[in-house]
């Protein structure tokens, strides 16, 4: 896809993509879409309060922090989106209604109401476009140089979800390819830290495959997403604790391939 990029982020704003250890040597390569609650600075607010641009209705609180421990643990990239999924969510086709949603959860935003397609469009290409553009020359780049590509989606979600408790600590989420996720799943059962279950609290019926299928599954790489919930991953030894364990399930699914 080739679009324009238009005036949504300012000078100020920066890159929408960032990437850490461009060059580093795991096949594995993390990719984390919803990884920052900022708003680029022409949008405001979106009408929230602060409550709510704090909350996991603007990103993933921790996913990031996480990936961060991994890639440095494993000597793997990590590329992430440096804008809330509340101006686009790159987990979701342009297509989606859930790309730009008007409600989150029991939140209106007014911000995302009634979008024009120019509106829609602009931001699509200012965010989506670049964001894939970059996982995709990432690939082709390692793929170049000889080096495997393994797409790991990082992700976390709220304990409390419309009034209901969730039970599940750990998401092992996968598509058609199960290759690694069920590895991952086999060696959570040898070790079970964490109550972790198979497309939970999520799967692909909530259309929260997108980025495995455009980058893991459209070219024949193993991929996995993985769920942590957010109390889980609040701090410093929380994170500390579940990119350990995340280490060690990746790892040992890896070596049994």
């Amino acid at each position: 896809m080739v679009l324009a990029r238009p005036n949504i982020l300012s000078e100020a704003d920066g890159d929408c993509v960032g990437i850490e250890r461009i060059r580093g040597g795991s096949p594995v390569l993390f990719v984390c879409e919803h990884a920052s609650s900022t708003l680029p600075e022409r949008f405001g607010d979106l009408g929230l309060s602060r409550e709510a641009l704090s909350s996991h209705i603007a990103w993933d609180p921790g996913a990031l922090a996480v990936a961060r421990i991994l890639s440095d643990a494993l000597d793997a990239t990590l590329i992430y989106q440096r804008f809330s999924r509340l101006i686009y969510d790159c987990n979701r086709p342009p297509s989606s209604p859930g790309a730009m949603p008007e409600t989150s959860e029991i939140y209106a935003i007014p911000g995302n109401k009634d979008l024009t397609p120019e509106e829609r469009l602009a931001r699509t290409g200012a965010l989506y476009v670049p964001f894939h553009d970059a996982v995709r020359g990432l690939i082709r780049d390692r793929r170049a140089r000889g080096q495997d590509s393994i797409i790991v989606t990082m992700h976390s979600f709220t304990p409390v979800y419309h009034g209901r408790e969730r039970a599940v600590e750990l998401g092992i989420l996968h598509d058609k390819d199960s290759r690694l996720a069920d590895g991952m799943l086999k060696a959570a059962a040898e070790a079970p830290l964490f109550r972790t279950e198979r497309n939970e609290p999520y799967g692909p019926e909530d259309g929260v495959t997108h980025t495995l299928i455009l980058h893991g599954i459209s070219n024949g790489l193993r991929n996995v997403m993985i769920e942590v919930r957010n109390d889980l991953i609040a701090d410093d030894i929380g994170q500390g604790v579940m990119a350990d364990y995340l280490k060690g399930l990746l790892q040992q699914s890896l070596d049994a391939q």
